[in-house]
């Protein structure tokens, strides 16, 4: 069976194959806001796939998608679904579909206890014991939401490109913001990791997935492994339970 697996986040939605051996490629990502009938069949056009897992962050688009598919075997990812693993948790249905797929697939891919690292538009933090349970987590602004509403609620500073700081004194504007930017967020990560390894009494296997993880997981050795398909994968082992 081949799997369309949709990983649908507050910014890019990305469109995988998958069979229940392996993900496969990625066949097409499209700006959330963008997502339509129109930008579907464009995106889809000649992909085979037999059914469709859905992971959503963004309702309405989620609705879109949910109507686009409704002739194929259809699932959406939520804290009802088959899981895989266990949720020790007040309110599962709480839970975002993203960090529920990290969980299943760190849960999968590597050991547990385990933390999951995501950095998207927020960060967030997600704690896995050693049974295999979703424990809950933190949720912080994102490094990419943090620099740019520096920007745009001053007059002088300038919006930036990420990149590795070459000093923690800056020489312009710009460094002196780069310096802020991933130094300060490699120590915002550190303490969290910190704390949730305490409150944990374990020390954690810590995975980091997202768009910022490579950087700055670069200067952080708590963070043990980068998987940039974390939820992908977590998507398509949870297909293998659906279907």
């Amino acid at each position: 069976m081949q799997y369309l697996l949709i990983d649908n986040s507050n910014t890019r939605t990305k469109f995988a194959l998958g069979t229940p051996e392996q993900l496969g490629q990625t066949v097409a990502i499209i700006p959330t806001a963008e997502i339509s009938n129109l930008s579907l069949d464009s995106a889809l056009s000649g992909i085979s796939f037999d059914a469709v897992v859905l992971c959503s962050v963004v309702p309405d688009k989620a609705l879109i998608m949910a109507s686009y598919f409704a002739n194929y075997p259809f699932h959406q990812l939520t804290s009802n679904s088959i899981l895989g693993i266990e949720i020790d948790y007040p309110n599962p249905a709480q839970i975002g579909a993203d960090r529920l797929a990290n969980a299943i697939g760190v849960q999968a891919l590597f050991s547990s206890p385990a933390i999951v690292i995501d950095f998207g538009t927020a960060v967030t933090f997600d704690a896995i014991g050693p049974n295999n349970s979703y424990l809950g987590g933190v949720i912080a602004p994102g490094l990419a939401s943090m620099t740019q509403n520096l920007a745009k609620r001053t007059a002088l500073l300038p919006r930036i490109e990420l990149s590795e700081p070459e000093r923690a004194i800056g020489k312009s504007t710009t460094e002196a913001m780069l310096a802020g930017a991933v130094f300060g967020y490699r120590g915002l990560i550190k303490e969290i990791i910190h704390k949730l390894s305490e409150e944990m009494q374990a020390t954690p296997t810590v995975v980091a997935t997202g768009g910022d993880a490579a950087l700055i997981a670069r200067g952080l050795p708590e963070i043990h492994h980068v998987s940039p398909t974390l939820t992908l994968e977590g998507i398509r082992i949870a297909a293998t339970l659906q279907f």
